[in-house]
């Protein structure tokens, strides 16, 4: 039978959330760099992202990374992120699939106890150290974009909520941060569902009232992400705390994500609750754990900013092939509001 389309794609995921990652189907991507490439996609070949994402081949709690040849002279290989209804130009928790991807499937040659390499993500380059013994991805650890504070203290006004103090900062992607005790939560699994009503709502009125706009690159704007941050307290290892972030369309990161724990450790740090060489370990929803650490300190656009690193593992669940009939009648998917929130 001849198929419209073809595409190869393992799945993985890390700390409970599902990233899998295309590794055959797609030869190359118009685009000079990550960013062309994924705003190419986004603009103009955007129905791979439906393809796979959307039901009837999808579902909302999947995240999927289209691997390229990247031209950055100093970069491995290049990935663009797609998730439900956005391209953000990084995701820590897709950074650690695709590296495991890659190095456990043999794209990219494991050197073990220690493989180092260079990926280049839409929103830059990023370093990456992965421990591996035979033949496994024990942890990958990548060093994150620069990321900063956008505010600290803002109020804003929620409906039915009120008034509402919150921090803003940009971790690979804009959030909002959020008291999870001072809104009555826990972060546990029961509060899944009232947690993603209340974090829409709140990031809604984020993005209206607090102007976010990266100031190298002026195209990444607007808050998309409400972070719930459990209280900090103290680790043999540094700092420890729980945390929960809502994605888009509305439902909850079932990993302690990447981003949103680098969003965090730039808070912490101007508020001088975690100094460079900490470690914060992060939790999610789940229980399950990322490590973070600020590993420098920095500018970006003459803001004050932080270089952070995240460490988890990521493990594969299988391999796929989804094709497309030529007839199907459902060439991109469709979402529905049971459990897509919203339609588009």
């Amino acid at each position: 039978m001849k198929f419209k389309r073809m595409v190869n794609v393992v799945g993985a995921h890390v700390a409970g959330e599902r990233n899998d990652v295309i590794t055959g189907g797609v030869l190359d991507v118009p685009g000079q760099t990550m960013f062309d490439k994924m705003k190419y996609l986004e603009t103009k070949g955007d129905d791979l992202r439906k393809l796979i994402l959307q039901e009837p081949r999808g579902t909302v709690t999947q995240c999927v990374n289209l691997v390229l040849p990247s031209n950055h002279p100093e970069a491995d290989a290049g990935f663009v992120i797609m998730e439900s209804e956005f391209y953000p130009p990084m995701s820590g928790s897709n950074t650690i699939c695709t590296v495991t991807v890659l190095l456990e499937t043999g794209m990219i040659p494991m050197v073990e106890p220690v493989t180092h390499l260079a990926l280049e993500a839409p929103g830059g380059l990023v370093r990456v150290e992965a421990e591996c013994r035979d033949g496994k991805v024990l942890s990958v650890k990548f060093s994150n974009v620069p990321c900063f504070v956008i505010g600290l203290d803002k109020m804003i006004e929620v409906p039915g909520l009120g008034t509402l103090k919150v921090d803003a900062a940009y971790g690979g992607m804009m959030y909002v941060l959020a008291d999870a005790q001072a809104l009555g939560f826990g972060i546990l699994p029961d509060e899944a569902a009232d947690l993603v009503t209340v974090g829409e709502q709140i990031k809604a009125a984020a993005a209206e009232q607090l102007p976010a706009v990266h100031p190298e690159q002026p195209e990444i704007h607007t808050i998309n992400q409400t972070l719930f941050a459990g209280p900090v307290r103290d680790d043999p290892l540094g700092k420890r705390a729980r945390n929960g972030v809502i994605v888009s369309p509305g439902r909850m990161d079932r990993s302690p994500c990447g981003t949103g724990t680098s969003a965090r450790l730039a808070v912490m740090h101007a508020r001088g609750q975690i100094k460079v060489g900490e470690k914060l370990i992060h939790e999610s929803i789940l229980s399950t754990e990322f490590v973070g650490e600020i590993a420098e300190t920095l500018t970006v656009g003459g803001i004050p900013g932080i270089r952070p690193t995240i460490k988890g593992q990521a493990f594969l669940t299988g391999f796929h092939q989804y094709v497309l009939d030529p007839n199907d009648p459902f060439p991109t998917g469709y979402t529905l509001s049971d459990t897509w929130r919203k339609n588009k």
